[in-house]
């Protein structure tokens, strides 16, 4: 089958989705089919960080945009919309799979053009859809022309089938599971037996660090010989750092690693003895919970709705209410007190991890794309006149 996987972010730049769509690639291209990846990139010369072996089509300048407390690193271009129509001439490809379908502007002008089958995953989960709210008579004929709806978690569904409704199929993100479950040398630093809270992740507001940081003379209190590792860069991290010193922790006692390449951040997880993630929302799946889980990591968790379709409070960890450092502290004491327990939530959560490897979620979504194929064949005459007709609608539209 020739597939093109979209994704409307920066490939030269990481995140969650181009990682998502870099994985999606290297299994299908290890089941035999023609993968090509199309997204805009900063980065025209060299190769994108989520390197794979796939063809990468760079389309459209990038630009950075405020969204969901975080920043898009999306194309605007106008010229996008000539190399995307020329793009699907050339190539004939049998499936469009389109990440973010509804974002702007490169899956829009995709979905435009795209005379194939296509199918829309939904990633997101935001507080205020503002885009979506205002945005749907416009995006409503883009939205018809899809033929399958995949959402990464119950949270992404919930979100998008207010806005647009229809028939969803909830297959989650992957992890490459045998990265962070295989066991490695302890980090020189980290190798002791002090107990080792670690937090992994971008330093936004959304990240919810400042409430672990509060939380974190609680647990000093009832837990002195404690250690928190923070792993994440970020505008904030100087700030962070002064709060610290005027709380008069000294570099052992709160280490600020920054960035970490990606061959030790599995080695962070497996030294820790609990992973807290004290996110405040806008978070459709965890991610970097799974991640914690596969190296054995028991989870101290906001209970937020992305979260949930991860953690099972009490098996894998404890979920607890968001931005209340009093309850994060309570939760993390429990745990480091307890071994019998960390031992029980690290095994439960590496059997639950295991389920989100790479290749199973990639049968999932391949399954799907042959499902959404063979439904399109069965179609009855006049629900084909019917998409050609959508078409036309769509195509009084310009991106």
């Amino acid at each position: 089958m020739k597939l093109a996987l979209v994704s409307p972010y920066d490939f030269a730049y990481p995140g969650g989705v181009t990682e998502h769509v870099s994985h999606l690639a290297e299994q299908f291209l290890a089941r035999g089919n023609e993968v090509h990846i199309v997204a805009p990139s900063s980065d025209d010369e060299t190769e994108p960080v989520a390197s794979v072996d796939a063809p990468v089509h760079r389309i459209g300048r990038v630009v950075s945009i405020p969204a969901n407390g975080s920043v898009a690193r999306i194309t605007l271009s106008l010229r996008s919309y000539l190399q995307a129509k020329r793009l699907l001439a050339e190539e004939q490809f049998d499936l469009v799979h389109l990440h973010e379908p509804m974002m702007p502007a490169l899956p829009l002008t995709v979905l435009r053009h795209s005379n194939t089958t296509n199918i829309g995953t939904f990633h997101a989960y935001r507080n205020t859809p503002l885009t979506y709210f205002y945005g749907k008579p416009i995006l409503r004929p883009f939205f018809r022309k899809l033929h399958g709806h995949i959402a990464v978690s119950t949270a992404a569904h919930d979100f998008v089938g207010e806005y647009f409704p229809a028939d969803y199929k909830i297959i989650p993100n992957g992890i490459d599971f045998p990265r962070f479950n295989t066991p490695l040398s302890p980090l020189g630093e980290l190798g002791d037996s002090r107990p080792t809270v670690l937090f992994v992740g971008r330093l936004e507001k959304r990240k919810g660090l400042r409430y672990l940081l509060r939380a974190w003379p609680s647990v000093l209190q009832r837990v002195p010989d404690a250690r928190l590792v923070v792993v994440g860069r970020g505008r904030p991290l100087e700030g962070y750092k002064r709060f610290a010193l005027r709380q008069g922790w000294s570099d052992e006692d709160v280490v600020f690693a920054g960035y970490v390449a990606t061959e030790d951040l599995p080695r962070y997880y497996q030294a820790c003895s609990v992973f807290c993630a004290p996110n405040t929302g806008q978070e459709s799946f965890g991610i970097v919970l799974l991640e914690a889980m596969a190296a054995g990591a028991p989870i101290v968790a906001s209970d937020i709705p992305g979260y949930r379709d991860v953690v099972t409070n009490g098996v894998e960890g404890l979920l607890v209410e968001r931005q209340k450092p009093e309850a994060i502290a309570d939760a993390l004491v429990r745990l480091l007190a307890n071994t019998e327990l960390r031992a029980s939530m690290r095994r439960a959560g590496q059997q639950k991890a295991q389920r989100f490897d790479w290749p199973r979620v990639a049968a999932q979504v391949f399954s799907y794309y042959q499902e959404v194929l063979a439904r399109r064949e069965e179609e009855p005459e006049p629900q084909r006149v019917r998409f050609a007709r959508v078409r036309r609608m769509a195509g009084l539209l310009r991106v």
